[in-house]
Protein backbone atom coordinates (compact mmCIF):
# COMPACT_ATOMS: atom_id res chain seq x y z
CA UNK A 1 0.00 0.00 0.00
CA UNK A 2 1.62 3.21 -0.95
CA UNK A 3 1.15 5.54 1.54
CA UNK A 4 1.71 10.03 1.78
CA UNK A 5 2.87 9.99 5.19
CA UNK A 6 4.53 7.70 7.78
CA UNK A 7 4.26 7.72 11.48
CA UNK A 8 6.87 5.50 13.64
CA UNK A 9 5.11 4.94 16.44
CA UNK A 10 6.88 2.00 17.94
CA UNK A 11 7.55 1.71 21.69
CA UNK A 12 5.14 4.30 22.66
CA UNK A 13 2.58 3.10 24.68
CA UNK A 14 -1.18 3.96 25.24
CA UNK A 15 -2.11 6.93 24.63
CA UNK A 16 0.60 7.99 22.37
CA UNK A 17 -0.01 6.17 19.24
CA UNK A 18 -3.35 7.73 18.78
CA UNK A 19 -2.12 11.24 19.99
CA UNK A 20 1.03 11.19 17.23
CA UNK A 21 -1.71 10.29 14.93
CA UNK A 22 -4.10 12.61 15.42
CA UNK A 23 -1.29 15.03 14.98
CA UNK A 24 0.46 13.60 11.85
CA UNK A 25 -2.88 13.68 10.09
CA UNK A 26 -3.87 17.49 10.98
CA UNK A 27 -1.14 18.11 8.48
CA UNK A 28 -3.01 16.39 5.58
CA UNK A 29 -5.01 16.22 2.71
CA UNK A 30 -8.18 14.94 2.35
CA UNK A 31 -7.76 11.53 0.29
CA UNK A 32 -3.88 11.07 1.60
CA UNK A 33 -3.10 7.98 3.47
CA UNK A 34 -1.26 8.00 6.97
CA UNK A 35 1.24 4.38 7.61
CA UNK A 36 1.44 3.87 11.07
CA UNK A 37 3.94 1.23 12.40
CA UNK A 38 3.30 0.04 16.87
CA UNK A 39 4.45 -2.05 19.02
CA UNK A 40 1.44 -1.29 21.37
CA UNK A 41 -0.69 -4.22 21.24
CA UNK A 42 -4.06 -1.87 22.48
CA UNK A 43 -3.91 0.31 19.58
CA UNK A 44 -5.05 -2.36 17.42
CA UNK A 45 -8.72 -1.35 18.68
CA UNK A 46 -7.73 2.04 19.54
CA UNK A 47 -6.85 3.38 16.22
CA UNK A 48 -9.50 1.61 14.44
CA UNK A 49 -11.99 3.17 16.52
CA UNK A 50 -10.41 6.58 16.03
CA UNK A 51 -10.45 6.53 12.93
CA UNK A 52 -14.08 5.27 12.44
CA UNK A 53 -15.54 8.03 14.69
CA UNK A 54 -13.25 10.69 13.15
CA UNK A 55 -14.68 9.68 9.35
CA UNK A 56 -11.46 8.55 8.34
CA UNK A 57 -11.20 4.73 6.78
CA UNK A 58 -8.85 2.11 8.19
CA UNK A 59 -7.65 1.34 4.15
CA UNK A 60 -5.31 -1.72 5.50
CA UNK A 61 -4.04 -3.75 8.41
CA UNK A 62 -1.03 -6.12 9.13
CA UNK A 63 0.69 -7.53 11.79
CA UNK A 64 4.36 -8.33 11.27
CA UNK A 65 5.58 -10.06 14.50
CA UNK A 66 5.32 -7.45 17.17
CA UNK A 67 4.61 -4.45 14.73
CA UNK A 68 1.18 -3.61 14.59
CA UNK A 69 0.82 -1.84 11.14
CA UNK A 70 -1.84 0.89 10.10
CA UNK A 71 -2.62 2.71 6.59
CA UNK A 72 -5.68 5.30 7.33
CA UNK A 73 -7.12 7.50 5.06
CA UNK A 74 -8.07 10.71 5.53
CA UNK A 75 -11.79 11.79 5.39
Amino acid sequence: MEANKFLDAKGLACPMPIVKTKKAMTDMESGQVLEIHTTDKGAKNDLSAWAKSGGHELVQFEEDHDVLKFWIKKA
